[in-house]
């Protein structure tokens, strides 16, 4: 019997990036803005590379999910919103942690299992939490942050604090009922909360279009419950901007939910065990000319940014990657007085005893 060509990935034409011009050089966005997200990027891409190292020397514990070529849309979210704003993430979290400003050090030994870290080394890698910063935690059951972020922005709506609640999330999610449980919801209440598609064209080894009835997961959908349907440049850290900017205002002015697929790609697999055999090979070499970094710093470049300053700025960051890396290898694994703390609503782990 012939192969069925929705499911043998060998037969599948490659989905290539279509060629992108926004005139987005010349965007009213301010130089320092612009200068801080080419240096997020950095930190996130500096950062993940790094902790990618660190699992492969057996250092991080348990997996770790990547966001390695994505990290154009952590940055131009990170950038618009406010410091007192909630971002929900999935277990893909660490560069939407990083974009809210938690501290590189913290983070990395978070992911070490170590006492310094961020959780006291309990979370882990997709367990990322730093309330101090609005980042209220990365989640592994798929799609049930989106309901979580629902009630942190009905919150903000009923005190009237001007907040709005951010939710993060893969293209995968879209076909589980909390997304359109979520949506529905966030439109009839008209709650301060953007929900952003993470499309990077794949639900961890499948092909987002082999199993989704419309081309465009997140943004084909948004008519249905009333929400306009607003596609990006996930891999542009300027068009993200501009498009969280609006949103985000669209939210604070009680004008209610917006829901945006941003389009990118992973440069490696779904999570450390993963190769990505996958994915056809002119596919990941043409995504590859998409790539953030470069092609940002070219528009810099063309800016007036001089590029001693750009060489600078990844020198820096590299510098703080060290730092992070030996203040997280100093820590110690946490003992029982950590381990055995904050696991039940008492805090304690003997309550049955």
């Amino acid at each position: 019997m012939p192969a069925d060509p929705r499911y043998d990935y060998a037969l599948r034409e490659p989905r290539l990036p279509d060629p992108v011009d926004h005139g987005l050089r010349d965007a009213a966005i301010d130089m320092d803005v612009r200068l801080g997200m080419y240096r997020r990027l950095h930190e996130l891409r500096q950062f993940e590379k790094r902790a990618y190292d660190l699992f492969m020397q057996n250092l991080v514990k348990g997996t770790s999910h990547l966001s390695l070529g994505m990290e154009a849309i952590a940055t131009g979210f990170g950038a618009a919103m406010r410091p007192d704003d909630y971002t929900f993430a999935t277990y893909r979290g660490h560069a939407h942690t990083l974009a809210r400003g938690a501290e590189m050090g913290p983070v990395m030994a978070e992911l070490l299992g170590r006492e310094n870290g961020i959780l006291g080394g309990k979370g882990g890698s997709m367990h990322l939490t730093d309330v101090s910063k609005g980042m209220m935690g990365s989640y592994a059951i798929i799609g049930a942050h989106l309901c979580i972020a629902n009630g942190a922005a009905w919150s903000a709506q009923m005190r009237g604090t001007d907040q709005a609640a951010v939710a993060f999330f893969g293209d995968g999610t879209t076909n589980i009922g909390a997304f359109h449980e979520a949506l529905n919801m966030a439109k009839i209440w008209d709650l301060p909360v953007v929900f952003v598609c993470e499309n990077n064209l794949y639900m961890e080894y499948t092909p987002i279009d082999l199993i989704t009835a419309v081309p465009n997961p997140a943004a084909d959908r948004a008519g249905a419950y009333g929400l306009e349907s607003i596609i990006v440049d996930g891999n542009d850290p300027d068009a993200v901007f501009l498009e969280a900017t609006k949103a985000l205002a669209r939210a604070r002015a009680g004008d209610g939910p917006s829901l945006i697929e941003a389009v990118t790609y992973r440069s490696g697999g779904h999570s450390r065990a993963d190769p990505g055999k996958y994915r056809p090979d002119d596919e990941v070499e043409a995504w590859k000319g998409r790539d953030p970094i470069p092609m940002y710093h070219d528009r810099l470049l063309s800016l007036g940014a001089p590029e001693d300053q750009l060489s600078a700025i990844s020198r820096e960051v590299a510098d703080a990657v060290d730092q992070a890396t030996e203040f997280a290898k100093a820590g110690r694994e946490p003992g029982e007085e950590v381990l055995l703390t904050d696991v039940f609503a008492d805090g304690g782990s003997r309550w049955r005893n």
